[in-house]
């Protein structure tokens, strides 16, 4: 098993939290309070489940839970460029890195469906 940190998803979700982080810096106060936040800790949530997915034996619930904060991420940036609070560059930098992190979280999903469950301490034959 890899180290999460050197997993590509892992990778693209840090580049994601920084660039949000950028984004998030340049809102004015009072969206960044109420969408910003929000923005910034879902993307740390994200990271937080690619070191889960990694670690389990049944990845499956941990790429589910990702994909969807994902689709989280993308509708508040898009709201945030919808309301002119990120600017369209911005904007779509950040979803760039989205689309990756959802198909390599995908990919790694029907990788782990497609073989049987390996670990823990059950019977070994």
């Amino acid at each position: 098993m890899a180290l999460h940190t050197q997993l590509p998803i892992y990778k693209a979700a840090y580049k994601l939290l920084d660039v949000v982080t950028d984004i998030v810096t340049n809102m004015e106060r009072a969206f960044k309070r109420s969408i910003g936040e929000k923005i910034s800790s879902e993307c740390l949530e994200i990271m937080v489940l690619v070191f889960r997915a990694n670690v389990a034996a049944d990845k499956s619930p941990h790429l589910s839970e990702l994909l969807e904060r994902l689709q989280v991420i993308e509708l508040m940036l898009r709201l945030g460029m919808d309301k002119r609070k990120i600017h369209r560059d911005a904007y779509a930098g950040a979803v760039e890195l989205t689309t990756s992190i959802g198909k390599q979280c995908n990919g790694w999903k029907n990788a782990a469906n497609s073989r049987p469950h390996r670990g823990g301490q059950g019977f070994h034959d």
